[in-house]
């Protein structure tokens, strides 16, 4: 004997089925006609790939919009999340920009070798004007330590640590 409440999961089971159905009706049509539009108009072939992604993209999501309605998840309650998470993320990309920029100009000053340690290296401000300066004694993930040098060439036994992607914001002279 069926009950009121299996009827109700079984018409919901039969939607469900339902829009996933006409989801894959509809993104086959329209890529279909995406394809006989390129080839009636010669749209470049590079342009093809990224319109079925996006048509893709959008009749899928729509699909599990629905999908998700059908089994009683609000459309509120979802865009409330996923805004919460998308600004979350956002503000934790913002908060660790620094260091990942710093450790994306360690990755090129291994890469490319612009000073190594040992070096007598000086950062200028811009132009000619005097900026950090110093022997390199170490070049780790997020900074580089410099030993400070006073004019005769000896070393104070002070100790600069520059951040890494300085170095690719200013000018840098280097002596071996």
């Amino acid at each position: 004997m069926v009950t009121q409440e299996g009827l109700a999961q079984l018409l919901v089971l039969a939607q469900v089925v339902g829009i996933v159905f006409a989801a894959w009706l509809l993104r086959r049509l329209v890529l279909r006609l995406i394809r006989r539009m390129s080839e009636a108009y010669n749209l470049p072939a590079t342009s093809l790939p990224g319109g079925r992604r996006l048509v893709s993209l959008l009749i899928n999501t729509a699909a599990l919009l629905l999908i998700l309605q059908r089994l009683g998840v609000s459309g509120t309650v979802l865009w409330t999340a996923f805004s919460g998470f998308v600004a979350v993320g956002a503000v934790a990309f913002f908060a660790a920009w620094s260091v990942l920029s710093n450790i994306f100009c360690t990755l090129l000053i291994f890469s490319t070798n612009p000073f190594r340690i040992g070096d007598r290296i000086e950062v200028l401000e811009n132009g000619e004007k005097p900026g950090f300066k110093g022997r390199v004694t170490d070049i780790n993930l997020i900074y580089t330590t410099l030993e400070e040098l006073n004019t005769e060439a000896v070393a104070t036994g002070t100790v600069l640590q520059v951040p890494n992607n300085m170095f690719f914001q200013r000018a840098v002279r280097r002596w071996r």
